[in-house]
Formats: structure tokens, sequence, C-alpha cells
């Protein structure tokens, strides 16, 4: 199998402890997710299992890891306390089917239209949110107040050795990985010396049987589509972008590159099954992403290493699992956190162009305030606005009167929607000669709008009866601008080639 070609004893070994790790670390916050969208716990359980082991085998980015995450808890939160939890199972169905359409349409590749400091704002604010998340476990359960002070500096206690260990093993040997010695050893600390310390048990039971397939039981009619579409299409939306973003930000990890639309149709399918199953779905996970690439995992072993423990940990060592202090698990995730935020972005920040600097600042707030999508199609937006502005300015002309009488201008720049009212400026038609020349060699024309504007400019040439030759168009311009037809040069060696976009493509 693929999965195991080229890998080596040592290899499938660091896939494998670095794939329990993050079972280890998996299920609190599945279960913590579950809560979250008024499920279960179990049905946060299944979600991590199956989307981990799915999008682990079939998915377009090796050692990326799935599972029930809060980003879509959030949005499901609503349709389950208005509907039930049924209607969430066929919701995940239609989200899925969502998905893989959007992998099969090779959407996944407008990822690259992200820019950097997006990316770095989706991470830092990614960050804070994780680190937001661990100060509920510092809560009671029932009660939701803080933990007595004992009980607090006891936890914080188990965190800090937790973090030491992390930090500190690998300088001494990295053939097993570090936070999975913290887990294993602050747990064994306070088993034998029966330290009185919050525990996964205390959260909910993990205990549970093998899921079982089942068609959601809800109407199958247009007024049950009207219900659970508007979910699907927002859950189907951030369950891409988290997932692409992790891809993005893995990528970068491992100096290798994923496939961005496989992990589309992957996503897609797990969601599918995961709905048939009764779990709520689920997409990357960033945090246990950067354990398991941080741990030295680098193929797809991990993660079905993963997604087999999972499945294990609820049928047969639930037991022992409810016995692991959560502050272990809090202290895996509070380096996650350190190792997520991207400490430089604070140095550059000043270096940076000013609507770069607002753009990482923005994005990361909204992240925290609001939710990841909100957060990264504002940014992306801002971004391609800034972009348009600056490109709108960058439109150039040089006025040159030649010895035959005749004045010649000399385009640079890119002529599109946003420079054509620039553009127009450019000329003076009522004080120029009889003969003008306009000169496209170093400006491309980019969109319908810059066609148009050439279309007007020679307009307003031909009222006053003088003549305008157009130089150096595309072949897509020459055959656009019909109006202008009889005033344009064509020279097949110097012309340039590229495509337009206009309203008939």
């Amino acid at each position: 199998m693929p999965i195991f070609q080229n890998m080596t004893k040592a290899d499938a070994k660091i896939e494998i402890l670095s794939g329990l790790t993050v079972a280890l670390a998996l299920v609190p916050e599945a279960v913590a997710f579950a809560f979250v969208a008024g499920v279960e716990p179990l049905v946060g359980l299944y979600a991590a299992f199956m989307v981990c082991l799915i999008t682990s085998i079939f998915g377009g980015r090796p050692g990326m890891i799935s599972g029930a995450t809060g980003a879509l808890a959030v949005v499901m939160v609503t349709l389950v306390a208005s509907h039930g939890v049924q209607y969430l199972f066929m919701t995940v169905i239609l989200m899925g089917i969502l998905q893989v359409i959007m992998g099969l349409l090779k959407l996944g590749k407008f990822i690259r239209l992200v820019p950097e400091p997006v990316i770095l704002g989706f991470v830092n604010g990614l960050a804070i949110v994780i680190f937001l998340a661990q100060l509920g476990q510092f809560k009671d359960p029932a009660t939701q107040s803080w933990l007595p002070a004992a009980s607090l500096m006891t936890m914080l206690g188990l965190i800090a050795v937790t973090m030491v260990i992390i930090i500190f093993l690998p300088r001494l040997t990295k053939s097993f990985p570090s936070s999975l010695a913290a887990i294993l050893f602050v747990s064994a600390v306070t088993i034998l010396f029966k330290v009185d310390t919050k525990t996964v048990g205390d959260l909910a039971s993990i205990k549970g049987g093998f899921p079982v397939f089942a068609i959601p039981d809800v109407p199958f009619s247009m007024e049950t589509l009207k219900i659970i579409f508007p979910y699907a299409l927002i859950l189907a939306g951030i369950g891409l972008i988290e997932s692409l973003l992790t891809l993005t930000l893995v990528d970068e990890l491992t100096e290798t590159r994923g496939n961005s639309n496989r992990e589309c149709v992957a996503q897609g399918a797990a969601n599918i099954v995961t709905g048939f199953f009764g779990g709520m779905g689920g997409c990357a996970m960033i945090g246990q992403s950067i354990i398991n690439v941080t741990s030295g995992a680098r193929g797809r072993l991990s993660g079905i290493t993963a997604g087999i423990c999972l499945l294990s940990f609820i049928l047969f060592g639930s037991s022992l699992i409810e016995m692991i202090p959560v502050a272990a698990l809090v202290g895996v995730m509070f380096m996650v956190c350190y190792g997520t935020f991207e400490w430089t972005s604070f140095k550059y920040l000043s270096r940076m162009p000013k609507s770069d600097a607002f753009v990482l600042i923005l994005v990361s707030g909204m992240t925290v305030a609001f939710d990841l999508a909100i957060a990264v199609i504002v940014g992306v937006i801002f971004s391609a606005l800034v972009f348009a502005w600056q490109s709108a300015t960058r439109i150039r002309a040089r006025k040159t009167v030649l010895e035959s009488g005749e004045k010649l201008y000399e385009i640079w720049g890119p002529l599109f929607f946003a420079s054509t009212s620039v553009f127009q400026e450019k000329f003076t038609p009522q004080e120029d000669p009889e003969q003008v020349i306009v000169d496209f060699a170093e400006s491309r024309i980019a969109d319908h709008s810059g066609i148009e504007a050439v279309q007007k400019l020679t307009q307003r040439y031909e009222k006053l009866g003088k003549k305008v030759r157009l130089r150096h168009l595309s072949p897509d311009c020459r055959r656009l601008l019909d109006k202008a037809s009889a005033m344009i040069e064509v020279n097949i060696e110097e012309d340039p080639h590229y495509a337009v976009v206009t309203d008939s493509i």
C-alpha cells in the first residue's frame, strides 16, 4: 500500500507514537466541542474517529489531522437547539456532499488567493482561540465556577511539569514524542501519588460501542432542505477554509506540498460517512496537526493510528483514558498555542506595509471575536480592495511628440476596472495633433472594463476628427475592439499573447 511505501521501522515507530499522542489530545477536544454543539460526547468522539481516519487515508495532506472542531460546533448549536440532533446528522451529510462537489470542481485551488497577512492573522487568531478554549478546563464542569485555590494550584503545577518535559526532553532524545512522554509521566504521578486533580472522566464518560449506520430520522421534503441547506453551506465553507489554511500551514512546516482539491473531496466523504454513523462532522484541526508534525510524523500512518486509537479508547480503554489528568492535556495544548503563534509577526509588523499590518491584526481579532470563516473572507476582501486601489494608481503614460508630428502615448501598468478613470485622464484629445499613437507594449488589458476604456478613448478622438492608432494589443483585445478595428496596428511578432477576462467568458 502507498501508505507504507518506503517507510522504515524507525519511521513507523514515530508515526504510531505520534498518532497515539494525537488521539489522547483529541479526546477532551471532541468532548468539549460536543458540549458546545449541544450533543452527547459520543457524537463528538465518533466524528473525531471517523473524520480523522478517512481523511488520513484519502486526504491530500499526509500528516494533517482532522476531527470535530469548535469552528463548526458554534454553528451547529442553533440547529440542534431548534430542530434536534437528527437534523444535524442530515446537515452533516449535505455538508459533505457540498464539499465533495467543491473538490471535484477544483475550487480548492482558490486557497492560493489568500494573502500571507491573512494566513498570519488566521494562525495568530487560532492560537489565541485554542488558548482561551483551555481556560474552561480551570472551571468546575457542573457549576462553571473557577476551581478552588488548592485544586487550581495543583493543576497549574501539573501543567508546568508537562510543559517543561515537552520543552527539554527533545534535547536529550528525539526517539520518543515529548508530548506523549509528558502525558504518560504526569498521568503516572497523579495515579501513583493519588493526586486530587481534574481528570478526563470528570468531563464525561467516553465509553461506548461501535457507531451504527442509520439514515437520519427526518422528513425527506423541500421543507427539510430549506432548514438544513443554509447550515450545510456555511459548515461546508468554514470546514474547507479551516482545512485548506491548515493544509497550507503544514505545507510550510514540512516543506512539502499537499493536494487541496483531493483534501476537499476527502473531507466531504468523511462528513458524509460521519452523518450516517451518528457523528457531528468535522474538519482539519490546526492544534493536533501541529502536535503530529512536531512529533516527527510526515505520513498517513499517524492519522490512521490516531483514529484507530480513538475508537479503541471508546470501545475498550475508556476507564484508563478517563484517569488521565486534564492538566497534562492542557499543558500540551498550551505548547501548541506557543508553537502555533507566529511570534516573528511582531518583529515584521513595523516593516510590512501598513495595509498588510492592518489585515494581520484585523484577521487575528475577528478570528477570536467571530469565527474563522468571517475573518478570512473579510481579510481577503480587504486585501483585494487594497491591491486594486494600488494597481489603479500605477498606470502611467509617457507622452512624446515624434518628428513626424504625431503624438505617442506609451502606457505602463495594468488596465482594469479600477484604473480606467486614471487611464482616461492621461489623454488630452482637444490639445493633441491630428495623428495619435497609443502603445500598449508595457501595459496589460486585464478585463472587459479595460476593453471598454480603450473603446471610449478611440471614440473621443473620432468625434474630434482625429485619427488614433493602437499598437501592441493582444489578439483578444483586437477581436473585442470591433469599433476601433480600423485603428489597430497588427504585428504578429511583437503583439502580446494573453487572454482577457470579459463578460462572455
